[in-house]
């Protein structure tokens, strides 16, 4: 376990159920850092923030957060963090700054103390506009960024924060991201927990892709790409499924598992995905799938951490 660590996890192992649902994690968040904890639903990301958060009692591992072993004093990691829960926890007869008012109250800040924070975590948040008026007509996106000042409430030297932006409007989502970067900026451990990918490889320092319990890589996003998928992708949707010796022994070209193709023609046809050494390759690629099938469509473009998780796994992010 790292010592420099704001956040270490050393071999942390859930079981619920009679199921494995966490199998040996380990990672670790340096202070100043954004790492993402990466995967589908059901990947085990929601628990293992349930067990950062003394929500959840773990079965073997060690954790330490802000220098304080989590077995061993539980209320000294709860003072340390500050938690975005998935769903918004907040009390929708209360204004906004009534709400950021009273989580900074069960912190331990007295009155005077609570109201400068809640107005300075608002600001933050773009919400100081929209602070008197009651959280039951705040949009979602607006909950979102309430949510969010009340995890920064106190200036936590760690903050876990579980699918903050899902379902946001774009304008909450720049304001949402502008303060988490601001944050991590000010020497707080961020963990953000997500299944968007392209989110994660905007935001993140560091990325750890879990599935199914376990940690399948760990690294800078662009890391992760250039080690996983090194070269140009070429998707190629046909009206049926092409054979599997179709692409024969073409030079610089490697079939890799087959993506959900989501772009045109996909609703009709069978998807198909190559690795090409240099992009010439592609009409080459093009004519042998033309030789089996009818090509509907095709898509030549750059690995991204998708595509990465895809070739790690051998499966799409599933919910």
């Amino acid at each position: 376990m790292s010592a420099a660590a704001a956040i270490s996890v050393d071999r942390l192992v859930v079981n619920r159920g009679g199921r494995r649902v966490l199998d040996e994690i380990t990672f670790d968040v340096a202070p100043g850092e954004i790492v993402g904890l990466i995967g589908p639903n059901g990947a085990g990301k929601t628990t293992t923030l349930a067990v950062l958060s003394t929500l959840l009692a773990a079965d073997a591992g060690e954790i330490r957060i802000a220098g304080h072993d989590l077995r061993r004093a539980p209320q000294a990691v709860r003072r340390s963090i500050g938690r975005v829960p998935q769903e918004a926890a907040l009390y929708p007869k209360l204004t906004g700054r009534e709400n950021a008012v009273f989580f900074a109250r069960l912190r331990g800040a007295c009155a005077a103390e609570a109201r400068r924070t809640a107005v300075a975590a608002l600001e933050q948040v773009g919400l100081a506009a929209r602070a008197d008026e009651r959280t039951a007509v705040y949009s979602g996106g607006m909950q979102r960024r309430l949510s969010l000042a009340c995890g920064l409430l106190g200036s936590p030297p760690v903050l876990l924060l579980d699918e903050p932006t899902v379902g946001v409007d774009p304008q909450s989502f720049e304001s949402i991201v502008v303060a988490i970067r601001a944050h991590a900026k000010g020497g707080a451990a961020l963990l953000y927990s997500t299944h968007h990918m392209e989110e994660a490889e905007q935001l993140c320092d560091r990325v750890v892709l879990i599935d199914r319990g376990r940690v399948v890589a760990t690294g800078a996003p662009a890391q992760l790409i250039r080690s996983a998928v090194p070269t140009l992708l070429i998707d190629v949707v046909t009206d049926a499924a092409l054979p599997d010796d179709w692409l024969g022994e073409l030079v610089g070209a490697r079939q890799l598992a087959a993506p959900a193709a989501t772009h045109r023609g996909a609703l009709h046809g069978k998807a198909a995905r190559v690795a090409l050494e240099e992009v010439e390759l592609a009409p080459r690629v093009l004519e042998r799938a033309a030789r089996e099938r009818a090509v509907l469509d095709f898509r030549v473009h750059r690995p991204s951490l998708h595509d990465a998780f895809l070739a790690l796994t051998g499966h799409e992010p599933r919910d």
